[in-house]
């Protein structure tokens, strides 16, 4: 293998110096000894070590891959190091900040914003002292402290925009004792992230502090919780456990759909009256036509109770923030103010440009010609990344990638590198990986938590992914959302990542709305997200990711495109963030859906409430009033039509009972019609001798989770299919004859919507035969390796389907099915356990689920009882064997799983004498 003359292993650190990203930083110059060559790039003293990747035997590292070498990065000059501080240095930019000490109004224990003092010291155990001054002027404008106005404001990722939401959203929560709020994230990893963030804040407040109790003849809904007294902080999502009730908490963290059901359930019922606050963080979504036009719904619905809700709207990607403000009737805000500024580049051909104004950039581009030779001094590179002489680093738009992580790492701190796809993230980590310091060179301390990480993957159900195991070692992990890792297997990664034992994180773009990770460098290996350039709000996200509040003082971001994509990315980089506009009548369907909804719930009964519905949404302060109008007559003659309402001489609206039950279950009426000539067919000749016909209707209808059929797999399922499968398949309208066609190269038709309902059912059924799996206590990575999918694809899967179950066992609950809700709702139980059901009772305990739970049944733990009179030492054995690894470890390493197994016993003990009180005080409660 060929290797530099100058090998870039031992570069000097060209990053400006300061405290580590996360954890203590071995100095540099300790790990590599070295000498500065007459370009100030340092020579390598010693041998380069062998990779070491996890012993199976003892489970330290061991064997190798074959070892690369860096490209070097030089500056305009030659140098490798940075002459003088960047002109971003965050002393010079920030030396005038006030503080709290000079301006008293940026303390949050200030009476000014009169938060309870456990709050204020809540705050600042997270590190949250000193608000910023934006955040003071933001906070103190007219009548938000008070709940009187509501606030659409802007502020750039990282520049501290959710802590004014958190204010008032908790001010008014702890303002009554009564008093919910609402707080609506995009994706499910966001909920997760701020439910733990939130808990941690409102630890420790009692509202015994915060006013009288009601009187005790008139009980209100805190008078019927145990835990009346504190702020229950619950996250509401598909495929969580938590069922949506309005009387059991006081913050709900949603995603936009649960966000939707719960405000439509709590107008219905009239408990929307405790509702105070709703958050909508990422609005910028609202004009997704996919999910985010129902933030639009939600916010009308809201405008139209007759009383005061305050709606709270943030974004770091807002452009049109007038159109928001109008709509809500709010403040506005807006700054551009990043605590830790950023230097951005275009990478280009080996080149690193200054991208910090347009105007340079657009400069920069014009003479972006191989026949150029630069003369002017505003386009010269700042850098230059050196060709390599490895085979593996011939693109030049992987050798900067791979060079400007290994630069990031051996100065000690962390980098994000975003990458087109799944497979492209597996293949910068693996070759990144190959260029760093090895296991052997990294601090004892980390080489232990390294160890740890490994330890803990290899715990999982899933097993330890083959690539991570070959890159964690020496600080490497990559990070796809839900297609190819498992969200445990994401948690520890992004765990590790933020706390500094893993130094480069390698993920798809969709990390950069999904969860938050920043970085010192973000390296963006193209702008593609597949074959499609990303958007500029999607840009800037990932853009957005550089640098971390105290500890970097600088961010920095490269952006590496090719020749092909130059003119296009620079496009991007130009270009505006798109207007806001309302996407309810870009589908007609949309409308429609706002329509029923409303009339369902009885939010407008007449054409009087209707209209006021419509002009309060965001859609009549854009679009013109003709073409409302007129999409709303076709709207409401559609649902007549579908019978989804009734329509009174007296121009009243009415939902049906199917329009109320597709409303209940979060159907569109579309899929709604689908859905329920599929259930009115199951009643009339329902298979209950097998489980395939239940869990067909437990499948998503329309987002069908990007699975495709392999045909082979299908056929072959289908063989093994007893004779209850088939009356299933006979039902269906599916024949055999197809599926072997399909094998055979052919192709369903789809042209008619009678072709596309067959095509559906086809697709629904393979879904099926996974979920009959997964019921059945199949491991997940086993039902991956048999359908050809990535494992967190077969377990978003499950968790879509148990939101979508949920959904199915409303609508037979509202049309009258109780015998099939009945049915449906034993077998989501049994989903969400992923077992058979004579462990549904045990697999509701902490950390017992599926195969784990069959082993405390072998062992004899069959009850929730037994398990939680056991001592958590009687539970260590049937935890060794639920291990899916049987790795012989080291004496040492051996006892640290034994710890953490003892720690898990006594979580498990705990969670079943929980469980148990609670079925002794039912039994109680019954006699």
């Amino acid at each position: 293998m060929a290797h530099h003359s100058r090998p870039g292993v031992g570069h000097t650190p060209t990053l400006q110096s300061s405290a580590a990203v996360a954890g203590q930083k071995r100095p540099y110059d300790s790990s590599i000894s070295h000498s500065s060559d007459r370009n100030g790039a340092a020579s390598q003293k010693r041998p380069t070590p062998r990779h070491h990747a996890p012993n199976a035997l003892n489970g330290r590292p061991t064997g190798e891959l074959p070892r690369l070498t860096a490209s070097r990065i030089e500056y305009a000059d030659g140098s490798v190091t940075r002459a003088t501080p960047s002109e971003y240095s965050q002393r010079q930019a920030f030396a005038a900040t006030p503080t709290s000490t000079v301006d008293p109004l940026l303390s949050l224990s200030h009476p000014a914003y009169g938060l309870p003092r456990q709050l204020v010291a809540n705050f600042a155990a997270l590190g949250i002292k000193a608000i910023y001054p934006w955040q003071k002027q933001c906070l103190l404008g007219p009548g938000l402290l008070q709940g009187e106005k509501n606030l659409v404001y802007s502020a750039p990722t990282g520049g501290g925009k959710s802590l004014v939401a958190d204010v008032l959203m908790l001010k008014r929560v702890l303002q009554d004792r009564d008093a919910k709020a609402l707080l609506v994230l995009p994706y499910v990893a966001l909920v997760q992230e701020k439910v733990r963030w939130l808990r941690n804040i409102v630890s420790g407040i009692s509202r015994d502090e915060l006013g009288p109790r009601p009187p005790e003849n008139q009980p209100r809904l805190w008078a019927r919780r145990a835990d009346k007294d504190t702020v229950r902080v619950v996250g509401f999502f598909g495929g969580s456990k938590v069922r949506a009730t309005w009387a059991d908490f006081d913050i709900a963290v949603c995603t936009i759909e649960k966000a939707n059901s719960l405000v439509n359930a709590a107008i219905e019922d009239c408990s929307v009256s405790t509702l105070q606050a709703v958050v909508l963080d990422e609005c910028h979504m609202i004009d997704d036509g996919y999910r985010g036009y129902l933030l639009e719904l939600m916010a009308t619905k809201l405008l139209c109770l007759g009383q005061p809700v305050q709606i709270i709207a943030m974004s770091a990607t807002l452009t049109n923030i007038d159109l928001l403000k109008n709509w809500l009737h709010g403040h506005s805000y807006e700054t551009h103010y990043r605590p830790v500024p950023i230097e951005e580049h275009l990478v280009h051909n080996g080149n690193a440009y200054p991208a910090g104004t347009t105007a340079s950039l657009l400069k920069a581009v014009a003479h972006l010609d191989t026949r150029s030779q630069f003369s002017e001094p505003g386009v010269q590179p700042v850098r230059t990344i050196k060709p390599s002489a490895h085979r593996e680093f011939k693109d030049p738009v992987m050798n900067a990638v791979v060079a400007l992580a290994n630069e990031t790492v051996r100065a000690g701190y962390g980098v994000l590198v975003f990458s087109s796809s799944r497979a492209g993230c597996e293949s910068d980590a693996v070759l990144i990986s190959r260029v760093l310091p090895t296991f052997a060179e990294a601090d004892p301390a980390i080489q232990e938590k390294r160890l740890d990480l490994l330890g803990d993957l290899r715990s999982l159900a899933t097993g330890l992914d083959v690539k991570l195991e070959q890159t964690i070692p020496v600080g490497v992990a990559f990070h796809r959302k839900s297609a190819g890792l498992t969200t445990e297997e994401r948690e520890l990664v992004a765990n590790a990542y933020d706390q500094g034992v893993l130094k480069v994180c390698v993920a798809t773009c969709s990390l950069a709305a999904g969860i938050n990770l920043p970085a010192r460098r973000v390296i963006l290996h193209n702008a593609r997200m597949g074959r499609d350039l990303v958007g500029p709000a999607m840009l800037r996200q990932m853009r957005g990711r550089a640098g971390r509040k105290g500890k970097d003082e600088v961010g920095e971001t490269y952006l590496c495109c090719r020749q092909t994509d130059l003119e296009d990315v620079v496009d991007l980089m130009h270009a505006d963030i798109p207007q806001l506009e309302s996407c309810l009548i870009s589908d007609q369907r949309r409308i429609r859906r706002a329509l029923l909804e409303i009339i369902a719930i009885r939010l407008a009964t007449s054409r009087e409430s209707l209209d006021d519905y419509v002009s309060r949404t965001m859609l009549a302060h854009s679009a013109d009033p003709d073409s409302i109008q007129e999409n709303v007559e076709a709207s409401l003659a559609d649902l007549q039509k579908m019978e989804f309402i009734t329509v009174g001489d007296d121009d009243s609206f009415e939902a049906t009972l199917l329009g109320k039950a597709i409303v209940a279950s979060s159907l569109d009426p579309e899929d709604g019609i689908f859905i329920h000539n599929e259930l009115k067919q199951a009643l009339q000749a329902f298979v209950m001798d097998g489980e395939i016909h239940v869990l067909y209707n437990f499948t998503p209808v329309h987002d069908l989770g990007g699975v495709s059929v392999n045909w082979r797999v299908f056929w072959h399922e289908m063989q093994q299919l007893d004779e209850s499968g088939f009356r299933v398949m006979g039902f269906l309208g599916l024949r055999p004859a197809t599926v072997n066609q399909m094998l055979h190269g052919g192709t369903l038709k789809e042209r008619t919507p009678e072709e596309k309902g067959i095509a559906r059912r086809y697709h629904r059924f393979y879904l099926a035969l996974q979920l009959r799996d997964l019921c059945n206590e199949t491991p997940i990575h086993r039902v991956a390796q048999k359908y050809d999918m990535p494992r967190g694809s077969v377990q978003s899967l499950a968790q879509t389907c148990q939101g979508f179950a949920a959904g199915m066992i409303k609508f037979c609950q509202t049309m009258g099915w109780g015998a099939m809700a009945a049915a449906l709702d034993h077998f989501s139980d049994r989903l969400k356990a992923g077992a058979r059901s004579d462990l549904l009772a045990l697999a509701k305990i902490t950390f017992v689920k599926s195969r784990t739970a069959r082993i405390f049944w072998d062992n004899g733990f069959k009850t929730v009882a037994s398990v939680a009179n056991a001592d958590p030492k009687e539970l260590l054995p049937i935890l060794m064997q639920a291990r899916p690894s049987k790795v012989r470890l080291a004496e040492r390493d051996e006892q640290k799983v034994m710890d953490k197994l003892l720690a898990k016993a006594k979580i498990i003990a705990d969670s079943a004498n929980r469980l148990w009180q609670i079925e002794m005080q039912r039994d109680l409660d019954e006699e």
